[in-house]
């Protein structure tokens, strides 16, 4: 029990994925802040570490979901675009004319739709920006790496320097717009629609709820799995 307190979060959830849920509940981020001991996460969050150690044996007794472990970068990075970066670019116009529509026809009885809105609106620009430059600059260049590595070939020295210049801007991108949602989740009082909401501030909430879950994993599979491999294989190919 000792052992799994001093382990990282973002480490608990790349062993065995079933274990975000327990994260969830108990409210501890597992992807942007994925980098603390279990024992400090939950001291910040003023949890019992016990409790959750033991919600998170249960999570254990299930299979073991290793797919995302047993995939290669080129594999990962293409998983991540075809299903989280799609995800992200479909869903964020219909989430943008719901949010205006009800801050429209709702905002005077719930003033705090109008933050929301400007939260998701700056989260929906600051997204489509980053994912362009991981599709077009950092992934390229790991799908390389893993290439070369496969053929026994040198790789020329990448623009950006060293793979940890891309990867930090990444990870501090992340971490903006896991701020940014834990805001929207304290506004939107985790995604619980009022009394009076009408049908599309309750699909708004719902998708609210199900963009940020979906950017959690996105981000863990990022910063836990695909990032540190990744300079893993930068050190190898650069001794």
């Amino acid at each position: 029990m000792n052992q799994l307190a001093e382990k990282k979060v973002g480490k608990i959830v790349a062993d065995n994925f079933r274990t975000a849920k327990v994260f969830t509940e108990f409210g501890i981020d597992f992807c942007c802040k994925g980098g603390v001991k279990l024992s400090e996460a939950c001291e910040t969050r003023g949890l019992e570490t016990e409790k959750v150690i033991e919600e998170l044996l249960q999570a254990f007794q299930t299979e073991d979901s290793t797919e995302y472990l047993g995939m290669g970068m080129a594999e990962l990075v293409d998983h991540i675009v075809k299903v989280h970066h799609k995800y992200v670019e479909d869903t964020i116009p219909a989430l943008k004319f719901y949010l205006d529509k009800i801050n429209r026809v709702h905002g005077e009885r719930h003033p705090e739709l109008e933050e929301i809105k400007t939260l998701f609106f700056g989260a929906a620009d600051a997204l489509t920006t980053h994912m362009k430059k991981e599709e077009f600059i950092l992934f390229p260049y790991i799908k390389a790496m893993e290439e070369a590595l496969k053929n026994d070939f040198h790789l020329s020295a990448p623009h950006f320097g060293h793979i940890d210049n891309p990867i930090a801007m990444m990870e501090e991108e992340h971490d903006t717009e896991g701020e940014r949602f834990r805001k929207i989740s304290a506004l939107s009082n985790k995604y619980s629609p009022p009394a009076d909401a009408c049908q599309t501030y309750r699909v708004a909430f719902a998708m609210l709820e199900e963009f940020e879950n979906d950017l959690h994993t996105h981000i863990h599979l990022e910063n836990n799995i695909l990032f540190p491999i990744a300079k893993q294989v930068f050190a190898k190919a650069n001794h």
